[in-house]
């Protein structure tokens, strides 16, 4: 058995960021940039205005004004602001040359034909400035920047419109178990649905990856071989629920190796998720879950999913909440580094959530977050302060 932090420096050191590839922006949400974006232009790309009203100059504002022209939005100015005038302009058209101030429309009325005057004080510009916001060959995008709405809506005002990214790996999804069903079936005696594997492929699809799930394997040597066989030549990435312990029956260890896969991670000082396994061979990884749904829910959180956010490219750092315990936690062994589920208080304290091992993936739809208990603390007082990671 080895430790949790040295699981993560053997997995951390096989994850490295996946092929680069151009997409089209309409298909790029979720992505990661694997380039640095720059500025192809001002924004704003001229000094536009910020409301419907009248550009003129601060100095004729006592004045009665003179309308000049009306300017809208995509319009091009054709007259200069001299004294005592102004042109009607709405919101995002270009303010014409000698205007220096825009005035609402509420803050004016009409004295004329074509003249208005103000009815104000204290006014504000109104005036968006050219460059304000960016400025031509500002850095906008950083690699490693994941794509999302507002992203999406700032490579588009820099006119880039196939970002290159990084390429999303394939994942495929098995089960092992003589006792599982597929959930649409009666398990009936003895036998459980399989929940696993619908958990998993949830899982993956949060990380904008569609996984191709290849069904239950009987626990039988050479089905197992040829399953495995096939999905380690045809997708990067296998995830496995079930047969990585040390039952008769847990023959995953045994047909990886008998296909030359590198077995760099099996077993761990950590509850749950014990037994888990990672192997590597000729970039595709293999990460073998327990059976008990908690298992791979919470190993699938801290472990995997930190590994497949580096091949997508993610350079942010994962995120953790440092609270304090809203009541003491007592555990009878502390020989292991621990997960619990909890939910967090609207006094801003972590409160563990009723818990009754691996199988209880109930406690998990209630919760807010994964705290850790270290190893070697067995009890944790009232107020004191416990890591949780957010999910």
């Amino acid at each position: 058995m080895i430790s949790f932090e040295e699981a993560i420096q053997i997995t951390n050191g096989f994850a490295l960021p996946f092929r680069r590839e151009h997409v089209d922006l309409l298909d790029a949400l979720n992505r990661t940039l694997a380039e640095d974006i720059i500025s192809d232009i001002a924004m704003p790309p001229f000094n536009k205005s910020a409301m419907d009203g009248y550009a003129c100059r601060k100095s004729d504002l006592k004045n009665i004004l003179h309308i000049i022209e009306e300017i809208g939005a995509g319009a091009i100015p054709q007259k200069t602001i001299g004294e005592n005038q102004c042109a009607r302009i709405m919101t995002g058209a270009k303010v014409p040359e000698g205007a220096d101030i825009v005035i609402m429309k509420e803050d004016v009325e009409e004295t004329g034909s074509e003249r208005i005057r103000l009815i104000t004080e204290n006014l504000r510009t109104n005036i968006c400035y050219e460059g304000e916001d960016v400025r031509f060959g500002d850095l906008v995008l950083r690699k490693g920047d994941l794509i999302l709405p507002a992203q999406i809506a700032i490579l588009a005002s820099v006119g880039c419109t196939n970002p290159l990214v990084y390429a999303v790996p394939s994942v495929s999804i098995i089960s092992t178990g003589n006792e599982l069903v597929e959930p649409d079936q009666n398990p009936g005696i003895a036998k459980i649905r399989n929940s696993n594997s619908y958990q998993l492929a949830a899982q993956v699809q949060q990380l904008g990856i569609t996984p191709v799930y290849l069904g239950i394997i009987r626990d039988e040597e050479q089905n197992l071989l040829d399953v495995l066989t096939s999905a380690i030549g045809k997708y990067d990435i296998t995830i496995i629920s079930g047969g990585v312990s040390v039952g008769d029956f847990d023959f995953v260890p045994k047909i990886l190796k008998s296909l030359n896969v590198n077995i760099r991670v099996h077993g761990m000082n950590v509850r749950p998720g014990k037994h888990l396994l990672f192997g590597e061979k000729e970039n595709h990884f293999i990460f073998g879950m327990p059976g008990n749904p908690v298992s791979s829910f919470v190993q699938f959180e801290v472990l995997v999913r930190p590994f497949i956010n580096t091949l997508l490219g993610k350079t942010k750092a994962e995120t953790f909440l440092y609270l304090p315990i809203e009541e003491e936690y007592i555990r009878k062994k502390g020989d292991l580094l621990i997960f619990v589920p909890v939910t967090l208080t609207r006094k801003g304290t972590v409160l563990p959530l009723e818990y009754h091992g691996s199988a209880h993936i109930h406690a998990y739809s209630l919760a807010q977050g994964i705290m850790e208990i270290p190893q070697g603390i067995s009890t944790i007082k009232k107020g004191e302060t416990v890591r949780v990671r957010p999910l």
